[in-house]
């Protein structure tokens, strides 16, 4: 299906930034567009934006100045939606209520020719709902941007019940030749990236809530050893606590529910008290005037071990080998069956598998148990993240930290929490993913894009699931099933073919 000609006329309805955003992404890609708001000073202020944002453009030398100030000029403001009867294409960026959505595209079906597409960037609404008290339920789709509109290059585009695929799929080559990443969703709560997004926080806040350790520490743990580009308090911070409870709680309530979604206690609190983050000056952190983010709670250096045994084999964190061998540090080879270790004097230091460092050390008959959690490339962190078993000794574990800070890693340590956070995080995220897919909302590839450029996460959820190997998260998650005896970390069963066949969601 082909995009929309540069001929064919834009209406945004909404000149808040999102609304303004668009408007600018539609007229830099040659269109003209109305720009309309029930508050006149609103179209303006959105037009005064366009025009700022159009000429930082300039000033990085990303556009030129003819062509910013010619798209500036295809923006028209109007009063009156009948002004823009020959728009071949409507988004709506309004209010997120059902009901005035409803009310504004049955006005639109009156104004605009029946082959119009009437479009919604709703992040959270069903657009089955939104469309079926229409006259022409066809021709809505959800056409979802992210925040800012002219630098996120993510689309979801998002069909309901009733949306005839040719609508869909004109919005999503339009999107294409307008410079963004578009994908397909089916209209579901959360959509992609909203719905497995989720336990990036949820995970994140539960750890936080068995005071395993600092939001400092626990955000260097994402940020540095998993190379996310914000840690997960952080980016609560930055998002809005009301805004991203708001969420959890409508993926969850439309979810009838569901355990993998449920709100958390500690969130709630913030915003009770107004403690909504960067714009309320508090959150996780302080950021009044002169407030440092706390640092994260590394641990002071420790005398290294002169000698390793590499017992079996490391699987993903294979790299800590070589890692060791460039610090100086003697390392011996042992063969050996089932998930690997290393020997660091009187200590067995594993990457974690879900269990607590307790449950291995109870399980294996051996005290000196040391956990470490997942990163993104053990060739390359700068950190690693471990934790401890409880009789394990105090001279075990500070062998394992000198030794490790002798090859250069930052060292912080969690209390012995199932999964540690990196790994039962890209776990759940993983699994989220591969439900996604089971259900339809969207395909492999398309939900790995999602996430990648709508969160900019280093690497979509089921590229991370097959890299590591299914079976591993597979086992990951049933040992934190075990652990809680909680339905949260329920194996998705797309997950688990994978798992018991080998099989990859990509093909490689």
């Amino acid at each position: 299906m082909r995009a929309l000609k540069t001929s064919d006329k834009v209406l945004v309805i909404g000149a808040g930034a999102m609304g303004s955003g668009i408007a600018h992404v539609a007229a830099v890609a040659g269109h003209t567009v109305y720009l309309y708001d029930m508050q006149a000073e609103a179209v303006a202020r959105g037009c005064a934006g366009i025009a700022r944002d159009l000429d930082f453009l300039v000033s990085r030398d990303k556009l030129g100045r003819e062509a910013a100030d010619a798209a500036l000029a295809r923006v028209l403001p109007i009063g009156n939606l009948s002004d823009a009867q020959d728009a071949r294409l409507a988004i709506e960026a309004i209010v997120e209520r059902l009901d005035v959505k409803q009310t504004l595209f049955a006005e639109l079906e009156a104004i605009l020719a029946p082959e119009a597409i009437l479009a919604t960037n709703t992040s959270s609404l069903s657009i089955t709902a939104l469309a079926a008290p229409l006259a022409r339920p066809g021709n809505v789709v959800g056409m979802h941007f992210f925040n800012p509109a002219p630098r996120m290059k993510l689309v979801e585009v998002v069909s309901g019940l009733a949306t005839a695929p040719a609508v869909a799929q004109t919005v999503h080559a339009t999107a294409g030749v307008w410079g963004k990443v578009p994908v397909f969703a089916k209209s579901t709560p959360g959509f992609i990236v909203n719905r497995v997004a989720r336990p990036y926080y949820g995970e994140a806040l539960r750890v936080l809530a068995e005071q395993a350790a600092t939001p400092a520490t626990l955000d260097a743990v994402m940020r540095e050893g998993c190379g996310f580009p914000m840690g997960p308090f952080e980016l609560m911070d930055l998002i809005g606590h009301d805004v991203n409870h708001a969420v959890s709680q409508s993926v969850y309530a439309a979810c009838f529910n569901d355990s993998r979604y449920t709100p958390h206690l500690i969130q709630q609190e913030l915003v009770h008290a107004g403690r909504l983050g960067r714009k309320s000056g508090q959150g996780f952190y302080a950021y009044g005037e002169g407030a440092a983010l706390p640092a994260p709670a590394d641990l002071p250096l420790a005398p290294a071990a002169r000698r390793v045994r590499v017992v079996g084999d490391l699987g993903p964190a294979a790299a800590l080998i070589v890692r060791l061998e460039q610090a100086g540090l003697t390392v011996e080879r042992t063969a050996g069956t089932g998930h690997g270790w290393l020997e660091i004097g009187a200590a067995r230091l594993m990457l974690s598998d879900g269990r607590t460092a307790t449950r291995r050390a109870v399980d294996s008959g051996f005290d000196h148990v040391v956990l470490f959690d997942l990163c993104l490339d053990f060739a390359k962190t700068p950190r690693l993240t471990l934790s401890a078993a409880d009789p394990c000794g105090r001279g075990a574990l500070a062998d394992v930290i000198g030794t490790l800070q002798a090859a250069g890693f930052k060292v912080a340590q969690l209390d012995d929490v199932a999964g540690l956070l990196a790994l039962r995080t890209v776990a759940m995220l993983a699994n989220e993913a591969a439900d996604a897919v089971l259900a339809g909302i969207g395909s492999a590839a398309d939900i790995d894009t999602a996430m990648r450029y709508g969160t900019n996460y280093p690497l979509g959820p089921l590229a991370w699931a097959d890299r590591l190997g299914p079976a591993f998260i597979a086992e990951v998650l049933d040992h934190l099933r075990a652990h809680y005896v909680d339905t949260r970390y329920r194996l998705s069963p797309l997950l688990q073919r994978k798992a018991l066949t080998g099989a990859t969601f990509h093909a490689h």
